[in-house]
């Protein structure tokens, strides 16, 4: 068959043109994805020796004055060939033999073809196929595939995720790890345990652990920190105190100065989610003043009680 027809391009095709027949087809025909398929090697083997002749400008140049038939080979007048074999030197009956992944000796480096295809340079040759070896570049078999991964849903408490506290997960094999949880986690966070997944021929394959940072009832996450809107009683914001604040750390004692209005924020340095590089945030305390509601002392002091200005007065009112 002409070369052109079977790469599926027309005379005068260019280059990139040839090239881009020539992948897509050898995508489809590599005997990796066709092992059972003897045709579909055959014709790789076609296609492949095709684009080795129109890939090289000088051949490709004889070829279509007529001076090369389509295995490559001059056309004597009488029909001779090489030694009267009709092959090239060096070729096989299927005439790819020769090809390896640096390109055999006068012909073209085909390997940046196959990257990203067939996972490297040259492709995984199948083995007991007929490009299983190479012949100059030295091929290799396909490695037995690995087992599939499993994937688990990880629901952590907040204060653990803050705390990085390790958790307790049972795989599916009823087999129960302690899992350490990564400096930087956020919700969503994928944690990939090497080995955990199903048996496979070249090994087990991982689980995939994806991690929910469960919602806290009173904390808040922003960013590395953690928020808290703290009540406070009414003497409390008035005359100062020390009072009792948790964290996800558990509870500490917090200064409260005289005076205090709702709406101040208090920082608890490195009670925060943990960073990348292992640095904690901090807690951000938000002070709220609660006004109790019916009790007749507070309000006879309030009625004969002279506020002390305008506090709406910064706002133009």
């Amino acid at each position: 068959m002409d070369l052109y027809a079977r790469l599926g391009v027309k005379r005068g095709a260019t280059d990139a043109e040839i090239k881009k027949a020539y992948r897509s087809l050898a995508k489809q025909l590599h005997p990796d994805r066709n092992q059972d398929n003897p045709k579909a090697a055959e014709r790789f083997a076609q296609v492949t020796a095709a684009y080795d002749l129109l890939s090289d400008a000088d051949k490709r140049a004889r070829y279509d004055r007529g001076e090369l038939d389509e295995e490559g080979n001059p056309k004597m007048p009488f029909g001779g060939g090489y030694g009267g074999g009709g092959g090239r030197p060096g070729s096989g009956a299927s005439g790819f033999e020769g090809f390896s992944q640096g390109g055999a000796a006068g012909g073209p480096d085909l390997s940046d073809l196959f990257e990203g295809l067939f996972g490297g340079a040259g492709g995984r040759r199948a083995q007991g196929s007929p490009f299983g070896g190479g012949a100059a570049g030295g091929g290799r078999s396909r490695a037995p595939s690995k087992g599939a991964d499993v994937a688990y849903r990880l629901t952590v408490p907040f204060t653990d995720a803050a705390t990085l506290a390790p958790q307790r997960v049972t795989l599916a094999d009823g087999a129960t790890i302690e899992l350490k949880l990564p400096k930087g986690l956020e919700d969503g966070a994928k944690i990939r345990l090497a080995g955990r997944g199903e048996a496979g021929p070249g090994g087990k394959g991982d689980a995939i652990v994806t991690v929910a940072i469960d919602p806290h009832r009173f904390f808040t996450r922003d960013g590395q920190n953690v928020r808290l809107d703290l009540p406070l009683s009414l003497k409390e914001a008035v005359l100062g105190a020390k009072v009792k604040v948790p964290t996800p750390d558990g509870a500490v004692m917090l200064s409260v100065p005289k005076g205090t209005s709702s709406g101040k924020v208090l920082r608890i340095k490195g009670r925060g989610f943990s960073a990348k590089d292992g640095s904690r945030g901090d807690l951000l305390v938000t002070l709220m003043v609660e006004v109790p509601s019916g009790d007749a002392a507070l309000e006879r002091f309030v009625e004969g009680w002279d506020a002390g200005g305008n506090p709406r007065a910064g706002l133009g009112v």
